[in-house]
């Protein structure tokens, strides 16, 4: 079930938030937490209904992986520890990553020596099991205490706005909101609003984009001109951006409605003037996780600047895996982690003295839009052709003028406005955009007609994907 889903707009969303509204007049907080747990786990199985135990078996063996390392004496607490990290990468892998490594096995071989697995990636498992993996690490680092109610572990892993696509949410960040939230109309009204510009972004501007880049993509490399290549991968960064960023906004704006306080997953990343500064805009859970997670325990910068460069080369590598069982997913991480140490190394530095601030946003621009074209291209000799298409002229048949029109120019002009350089230019609108404490007439009239336009395009329109659930 998407968020932008007639079924959840008009049928669950109303439904949960009226339940939810009945459990605050008792004020047991165990009570909402039902409301909530229950709405979880069928939001999750309705698209699904088979993988809600893989979920429920994944929640039960961290809960007892928790216990274990609360209860047992320091010289066993390293192996729970490993046992708990190997089975949720285990459960991971199996799901995710089994078909991949038993293709390249059975091509290795010349033959079917390994059966390929029929089971379907389970929607969200790469979220729910980083977060699972977190609780576990915390507990063994006695940053938190173990969970000793199941439901309230199963309640912060299953929280629908979260499940699927997440952010990420650390169990420590959450810990207390489970046990005791504040509920305001203000909070609330802050998420109906970052629920509306989220639902905007995805709708009217990622949904748009979408169904041209997809349009172009359908002919073959060489019918399309280098000028057209380039928009298009333009215009598939502007899809990827709005389409995640409105989902996270979405997410965000739905914890708010029921009390819970989620951390920002996106920071205008397009603004950034390196790859080191668009990674502290984009998908900003993740990046953090794998930071706390992976980077700091290799060592991070503090045994040298070769292992350093290690360190995030490895990083950039897990967090291209961790998207996708593809060898494009594989080489995109490489590309960023190689950009990553490129800028550490030195060339960071050249960027910072440079005066002319409007080089080093083209520079990320440019880069940042190529390899976005292994992540959009699943076939390596396809994103190849297409990359060498980018930089070696091509007339091809299709060419960038007879493609443009005016719906494209508008929504390019929009989306380049709106991705940080109109709120960076005035400061108000981004005020506005997180002001918790109250929402303004203008503006309350401003996200009703968003919301209507979103009803009627969703109304008109069957074509509604959503990127990051495939992850």
């Amino acid at each position: 079930m998407y968020f932008s889903s007639m079924t959840f707009l008009w049928i669950f969303l109303p439904a949960t938030l009226l339940l939810y509204l009945l459990a605050e007049r008792f004020q047991r907080i165990a009570l909402e937490n039902f409301v909530l747990l229950s709405a979880s786990l069928i939001f999750y199985a309705w698209g699904e209904p088979f993988y809600i135990f893989l979920l429920l078996f994944s929640v039960l063996m961290n809960y007892v992986f928790g216990r274990l390392l609360e209860a047992e004496r320091p010289r066993f607490r390293k192996w729970i520890l490993a046992c708990g990290v190997l089975s949720n990468l285990g459960l991971l892998a199996f799901f995710k990553y089994f078909n991949f490594f038993a293709g390249y096995i059975n091509r290795f071989l010349g033959q079917d020596a390994v059966p390929l697995s029929e089971f379907t990636l389970p929607l969200g498992i790469s979220f729910y099991t980083f977060q699972a993996m977190s609780y576990v690490i915390d507990v063994y680092r006695k940053e938190v205490t173990a969970q000793r109610n199941f439901f309230s572990l199963l309640l912060y892993i299953s929280l629908f706005p979260q499940l699927v696509a997440g952010p990420i949410v650390k169990y420590k960040d959450i810990e207390e909101q489970i046990k005791y939230r504040t509920k305001t109309d203000a909070k609330r009204a802050y998420g109906v609003k970052r629920f509306i510009y989220g639902l905007g972004k995805k709708v009217l501007i990622s949904n748009v984009m979408g169904k041209y880049v997809d349009m172009v993509l359908a002919f073959e490399t060489k019918q399309l001109s280098t000028g057209l290549m380039w928009l298009v991968m333009i215009m598939y960064a502007f899809q990827i951006y709005y389409d995640f960023s409105g989902y996270s906004d979405m997410a965000i704006g739905l914890g708010s409605m029921f009390g819970f306080d989620f951390k920002e997953n996106f920071h205008y990343p397009y603004i950034s003037k390196s790859v080191r500064e668009f990674w502290t805009r984009w998908h900003i859970s993740l990046s953090t996780w794998f930071k706390e997670y992976v980077y700091i325990p290799l060592g991070g910068n503090r045994n040298g600047k070769w292992r350093t460069y290690r360190n995030l080369f490895l990083v950039f590598l897990l967090t291209g895996f961790w998207h996708g069982a593809g060898l494009n997913f594989v080489f995109w991480g490489i590309f960023h982690g190689c950009f990553m140490v490129l800028e550490r190394i030195g060339f960071g530095k050249l960027l910072e003295k440079n005066p002319f601030k409007i080089f080093n946003h083209i520079y990320m621009a440019v880069t940042v839009v190529c390899i976005w074209t292994l992540f959009r291209i699943e076939s390596m000799k396809a994103a190849g052709e297409y990359l060498k298409g980018m930089f070696i002229y091509q007339r091809g048949e299709y060419n960038l003028f007879s493609c443009i029109n005016p719906e494209i120019i508008l929504l390019l002009v929009t989306a380049f406005l709106l991705c940080g350089v109109l709120q960076t230019a005035v400061p108000r609108l981004k005020e506005a955009l997180y002001q918790k404490e109250k929402v303004s007439a203008v503006e309350s009239v401003g996200l009703l007609a968003i919301l209507l336009l979103c009803v009627v395009t969703l109304s008109s329109n069957s074509y509604n994907p959503f990127i990051y659930f495939r992850f």
